[in-house]
């Protein structure tokens, strides 16, 4: 077992779900608000989608914070 950080999909998955959850927001709002389906939503957030720069952008937006607030 090795202590390296965890994946850039995974820091996406856990501060989507922070940020959402600080808002008050359900899946369905984010995916809503950003223009995406729910399944996509939930799979990001589970870390299970490989998703471009164009989504993880609409996500950040719909957030109000920089992409690398959002990867870091």
């Amino acid at each position: 077992m090795t202590n390296e950080p965890p994946s850039v999909r995974l820091r996406l998955a856990e501060n989507m779900r922070r940020l959402r959850h600080e808002r008050a927001w359900s899946q369905e709002d984010l995916a809503a608000k950003a223009q995406l389906h729910r399944n996509q939503i939930g799979a990001m957030e589970r870390g299970k989608n490989s998703v471009g720069i164009d989504i993880i952008d609409r996500i950040a937006l719909t957030f109000g914070v920089s992409i690398g607030e959002l990867l870091d």
